[in-house]
C-alpha cells in the first residue's frame, strides 16, 4: 500500500475561549509483504490553527450556536478545506461551558454539520487526558519513570491527568480558572457558583459589586492554590469539596512532575499573559501558581502547548486505526456514541451462549429504555485460541442472542483486541447473510467508553474515536 491521507478537526469550545484546528494524517501499511496488513498513522501535521476567540454567549446560561458555528466554517475557508473531507477528530466542550442550558444541543448539532465525522464529546476526565496529549506531555512520560501532572487550567476549571511510562493512572477535576471571578471597572461583576459555595463557612463572603482588588480576591485564589496542592500531595479525600467536580483524585503514587496547560498556563510561561484578554482572575491565579512554595517542590516542565493543548489533542490525537482484518457493512457506517459493554470471555466456566446471553442482558439494562433498543459494542477483551469449531460456535452464540433484534439501525457491533474480526465477521455473515454487522480489532475500550466508527478508508480501515461521553452539572 502508498500512503493514505486524511484529514482531522479539533474543535474546543470552553468557559472563555474557543478555538479550532485542522490536521492532515498520513496512513501506511507498516507490516511486511507476506504479513498480516497492519495500517497506522506515520505522519501527523497541523495545516491550521485559528486564532482563540471569546466563547460566545447569548445569555450567561445559553451558548451563541449561531456564533460557533460562523466561526468554524470561516476556519474550513481558510484551512482551504471542505468539512466534507474530514473524516475524524473531536468536538470537545469543556469547563463551564458544559453545564449551560444547551451544551448537548450545540455539541450535537455542530457534530452533524461541520464534518461528515465529528465526534461530540464532553467529560472532565477526557478532557484533562486530551489536554495531556495536546500539550505533549504524555509523550514525554513515556521516557521517564517519574509519575507527571497535567494541570490544564483554563476559564473554568483545572483539569488533571496523571501518567506514568506514557500510561494514565489518574485524573482529576477542580473547580479552579480564570473566570470563576470576572471583574468590570475595578468591581466583581461575576463570582461562579462553585466559588460561591466555598465562600458559604466564610464570615463576610465576596459579593458581586465588591472591589476587584478586595484581600478576598486573593484568599479565594488562595483557597483554589491551596486544594490543588492538597491534590497534588494526595491529601484531599473531602468528597464534598466544593472545588472537586466529579470523583476524588484516584491515582495511589506520589506526583514527581507538574507540567501546566490551558489559558491560565500562558500567564506562567514565558510572559504569555499578554494574549489574554480577559478582566478576571486568570493572570493573578497563574503569578499565585508559579509563586506558591508547596507547588515549587515539584519539578517543573514547561509543556509544548498551553492555550491549545487540549484543541491540538482533539484534533491529532484521538484517533485510532482499526486493524485491516475487520468486517465492516459500510452501508451502516458512519456510527456515533456506540456505548461499549466489555463481555468478559471466561470460557473455562461458562458456554460462550451462557456469556453472550449474559452480556447482552447486561448491556440492555444499561443502555436500552423499556420501548426503545439502544445499539451497543461487545468488547471481547480476553478472547482464547479459538479454533475453527470455537469461532462457530461463538458465532452461533452471537447470533442467537443479537439476530433477531439487528436492522440497520441496531447492527451487531463487536470490538476486539486481538485479530479476530474478520474470521468471527466473515463467519457471521456466512451463518446469517442479512445481518448488518460490524466487526473491528485492535482498539482497546472499557464499559462506559463510547466509540464512534468511521466510513471505510481505500486502505480497508475505519478510524476509531473512544471517548467518555458524560456532560456534567453544576
Amino acid at each position: 500500500m502508498k500512503t493514505e491521507t486524511i484529514y482531522s478537526a479539533g474543535i474546543d469550545i470552553g468557559t472563555s475561549t474557543t478555538k479550532m484546528v485542522v490536521s492532515r494524517f498520513v496512513l501506511k501499511n507498516v507490516a511486511g509483504i507476506t504479513h498480516v496488513p497492519k495500517i497506522e498513522i506515520i505522519e501527523k501535521s497541523v495545516l491550521h490553527q485559528s486564532p482563540i476567540i471569546k466563547t460566545p454567549f447569548i445569555s450567561k446560561e445559553v451558548l451563541d450556536m449561531e456564533k460557533i458555528e460562523q466561526f468554524i466554517f470561516q476556519q474550513y475557508e481558510l484551512a482551504q478545506i471542505a468539512p466534507t473531507a474530514i473524516a475524524t477528530g473531536a468536538i470537545i466542550i469543556t469547563g463551564e461551558s458544559a453545564t449551560k442550558e444547551n451544551a448537548r444541543e450545540v455539541i450535537h448539532a455542530i457534530s452533524d454539520t461541520a464534518g461528515q465525522f465529528l465526534v461530540a464529546t464532553a467529560g472532565p476526565d477526557l478532557e484533562g487526558i486530551i489536554a495531556a496529549k495536546g500539550s505533549g506531555t504524555m509523550q514525554q512520560s513515556k521516557n521517564t519513570a517519574k509519575v507527571i501532572a497535567n494541570i490544564d487550567i483554563g476559564g473554568g476549571t483545572a483539569n488533571m491527568a496523571v501518567m506514568q511510562f506514557g500510561e494514565v493512572i489518574g485524573t482529576c477535576t477542580l473547580h479552579i480558572g480564570g473566570r470563576l471571578i470576572e471583574f468590570h471597572q475595578g468591581k466583581i461583576l461575576s463570582i461562579s457558583p462553585p466559588i460561591v459555595k466555598l465562600m458559604e463557612k466564610w464570615p463576610n463572603p465576596l459579593v458581586v459589586g465588591d472591589a476587584a482588588d478586595d484581600v478576598r480576591v486573593a484568599q479565594c485564589i488562595d483557597e483554589m492554590v491551596l486544594t490543588l496542592v492538597d491534590v497534588l500531595n494526595g491529601q484531599l479525600t473531602d468528597e464534598q469539596h466544593p472545588l472537586l467536580l466529579g470523583h476524588l483524585p484516584n491515582w495511589h503514587k506520589p506526583v514527581d512532575v507538574v507540567v501546566f496547560s490551558g489559558g491560565v498556563a500562558a500567564c506562567i510561561y514565558d510572559n504569555e499573559c499578554s494574549m489574554r484578554q480577559y478582566d478576571d482572575i486568570g493572570e493573578k491565579l497563574a503569578k499565585r501558581l508559579v509563586a506558591h512554595e508547596q507547588l515549587q517542590s515539584f519539578i517543573w516542565i514547561k509543556p509544548e502547548e498551553t492555550s491549545r493543548a487540549t484543541v491540538t489533542g482533539a484534533g491529532t490525537q484521538t484517533t485510532d486505526i482499526s486493524g485491516a482484518t475487520i468486517q465492516v457493512d459500510a452501508d451502516v457506517l458512519p456510527l456515533k456514541n456506540v456505548p461499549v459493554f466489555n463481555c468478559y470471555m471466561d470460557v473455562a466456566n461458562r458456554s460462550f451462549d451462557d456469556i453472550i446471553q449474559l452480556a447482552v442482558a447486561q448491556a440492555d439494562a444499561l443502555f436500552s429504555t423499556e420501548d426503545h433498543l439502544s445499539p451497543f459494542a461487545l468488547y471481547f477483551n480476553e478472547l482464547p485460541y479459538l479454533s475453527f469449531q470455537d469461532v462457530h460456535t461463538l458465532c452461533e452464540a452471537i447470533l442467537h442472542h443479537l439476530a433477531d433484534r439487528s436492522s440497520s439501525e441496531l447492527p451487531i457491533i463487536i470490538v476486539i483486541q486481538s485479530d479476530y474480526a474478520k474470521i468471527i465477521g466473515q463467519t457471521i455473515q456466512a451463518i446469517n447473510h442479512t445481518v448488518p454487522i460490524i466487526c473491528i480489532d485492535q482498539i482497546k475500550v472499557e464499559t462506559g467508553d463510547y466509540i464512534d466508527i468511521g466510513e471505510v478508508l481505500p486502505s480497508g480501515v475505519v478510524p476509531v474515536v473512544v471517548k467518555t461521553l458524560a456532560f456534567h452539572s453544576k
